[in-house]
């Protein structure tokens, strides 16, 4: 199946974002979702049962451990990865169809998933970082839960020192949600910018503020204070 779509229609985008727990990753895709009628969530299969509400073919596609072996040994796949026993994998059918639909097809993953999509579809994927304003945010935030130990967020504080030195060694931009009407029009931006590039709509000022979230933009003082140095000691 071709990625291009067809005539008259806006390009697609594989819009992949990425954080640290506590970053404000999910409310994010959701707002920028519920603002954009052709954006759609890439849904992946997974070898887990529902839980609660859970639709099939909406929340995720549930298949048997078998049928997911299978769609691996198929290449199906983009990426996949096992978590806590469960296997989760974006489907590249899903990927392909949101594409030459000229849909925004936004990605809710991890470093290493959202890496090997940017692998696969060069060139129509935005790698986005969303980082916390600074760690001691992020902590302030993880303890506003209530709902872990010290150790918990002592672990996942280092988990994302970690998990943003990944995500700044080979993401396109980074949005700090600080504050999130902010950060929303920030991604927007991004994603104007980059169907843009390749043929789309321009939308003003899209481009300047796309390119102040480049990676490369990103302002020494931010960069320092998410050094692997800069971590917290226990």
């Amino acid at each position: 199946m071709s990625s291009e779509p067809g005539a008259g229609t806006p390009p697609g985008l594989l819009l992949v974002l990425s954080a640290p727990s506590g970053a404000g990753k999910t409310t994010l895709a959701h707002r920028f979702r519920a603002a954009h009628g052709d954006a759609v969530f890439s849904v992946s299969a997974t070898t887990r049962a529902p839980r609660g509400a859970e639709r099939d073919g909406v929340d995720y596609h549930f298949v048997s451990p078998e049928r997911f072996a299978a769609l691996v040994a198929q290449g199906a796949f983009a990426e996949w990865a096992e978590v806590h026993g469960r296997r989760y994998g974006t489907l590249r059918a899903t990927v392909e169809e949101a594409l030459s639909a000229g849909r925004v097809a936004l990605f809710d993953v991890d470093v290493q998933g959202g890496s090997l999509i940017k692998a696969a579809w060069p060139g129509v994927t935005a790698a986005v970082f969303v980082l916390p304003p600074s760690p001691a945010e992020l902590e302030r935030r993880l303890r506003g839960r209530s709902t872990d130990s010290d150790e918990v967020i002592r672990l996942r504080l280092d988990a994302a020192h970690a998990e943003v030195a990944r995500g700044l060694a080979g993401y396109d931009y980074v949005v700090v949600n600080d504050v999130l009407e902010q950060a929303l029009a920030q991604l927007e931006a991004i994603a104007a910018h980059e169907r843009a590039r390749r043929g789309g709509p321009r939308a003003a000022g899209a481009a300047e503020v796309a390119e102040r979230c480049r990676r490369s933009a990103m302002s020494p003082r931010l960069a320092a204070a998410w050094s692997p140095t800069a971590r917290r000691t226990p």
